[in-house]
């Protein structure tokens, strides 16, 4: 069974850049025209993108090597528990920056985390039915993520209740309810992470990812290079937010840091234990409560110091000592989430 500790590197990194992406909030506005802000906007793009792949990955993986241990179904069942974890920490969330009690509609609303848990939800029963072929599997995820990144273009102005879920357009339940992540194209990216991790549980050797990882680069660059062709075979809609070739850029860029931490991992294999990195797949693996957690600490009506004391009013220096003071906060209540999680299961 292959540990790709990649993967786990990428996860930890994305969370970590995620914390300074929504910690931007604490910049003065006059800090907005420098150019190191406008470069942290266009590495922070690959954030998303980033998480949510990496969540399909874990599923698949998972789910194949439990196919062949002979264990599908229990696997299914924790995968499902999982799930239901994150479409729970999703509604908490939502909680936490609106009054659901009073305006249930803010229930609807489609964030990161609810886009990542209704594609896992829509996604399993496929993973449990192939998971035993697992190279099969890998092809349908890519087909499947391939036309989600197809049609999202053509799904962009549809409205009613399906439109709370394929698109940011208002119109059903109120403007203020648009969808941040609708599953329109953002579902894609967890189908491609599945078909990563379905190709690392059927690899027999190490080139097998690698010509993996080759041909979602391939498949990515070129999209990418025909985005003006690719803008103009489809009705008028946001460049940046469903063109497939928009997709391709941010899949190609996700896939060549995966390859990127995989080279470290092979030709350093001492490197995952360094303290950085052991810190990094440690920080992967609480990914969901670091998530709740920093978002608590920015945002929350009560517990939201940083923004209630320091929203855009801090300069570059201020912002990088609050940055850090965020990710040590985030980091100290995932360890005392954890703590006592094992003091109640021991008693």
């Amino acid at each position: 069974m292959h540990r790709v500790h990649a993967v786990d590197w990428l996860r930890g990194l994305a969370l970590l850049v995620m914390i300074q992406t929504h910690s931007l909030v604490l910049l003065s506005p006059d800090t907005h025209a420098d150019p190191l802000f406008r470069w942290l906007v266009r590495i922070d793009g690959l954030v998303a993108p980033a998480f949510i792949l990496c969540a399909g990955f874990a599923l698949a993986l998972m789910q194949c090597r439990a196919a062949l241990k002979g264990e599908r179904r229990p696997q299914a069942i924790k995968s499902l528990k999982r799930i239901g974890e994150v479409l729970l920490a999703a509604t908490f969330v939502n909680a936490v920056w609106f009054p659901l009690i009073s305006q249930p509609k803010w229930l609807f609303r489609i964030d990161i985390l609810q886009c990542i848990g209704l594609s896992l939800l829509l996604v399993l029963p496929l993973l449990v039915w192939l998971s035993s072929r697992p190279i099969v599997l890998r092809w349908v995820m890519l087909a499947l993520s391939l036309t989600v990144f197809a049609i999202a273009p053509f799904f962009e102005k549809v409205d009613g209740f399906l439109g709370l879920f394929l698109n940011p357009q208002p119109g059903f339940l109120e403007a203020s309810t648009g969808s941040v992540f609708p599953l329109l194209p953002w579902a894609g990216y967890v189908f491609m992470g599945a078909s990563i991790g379905a190709s690392v549980a059927a690899m027999t050797r190490e080139a097998d990812l690698w010509e993996w990882l080759g041909l979602l680069a391939f498949i990515g660059v070129t999209l990418w290079v025909q985005q003006s062709e690719l803008n103009l075979a489809y009705p008028p809609h946001t460049f940046w937010v469903t063109n497939p070739a928009n997709a391709a850029q941010r899949w190609a860029l996700v896939v060549g840091l995966i390859a990127l931490f995989r080279i470290i991992e092979i030709r350093r294999p001492s490197a995952a234990q360094s303290t950085a990195l052991k810190w990094l797949a440690a920080f992967s693996a609480s990914s969901l409560s670091a998530y709740v957690f920093h978002e608590m600490l920015l945002y929350q009506r009560t517990f939201g110091i940083f923004t209630r004391l320091w929203r855009e009013q801090a300069n570059w220096p201020q912002y990088a000592v609050l940055l850090l003071a965020l990710i040590i906060a985030t980091w100290l209540c995932v360890r005392l989430t954890s703590w006592v999680t094992r003091r109640r299961a021991a008693s």
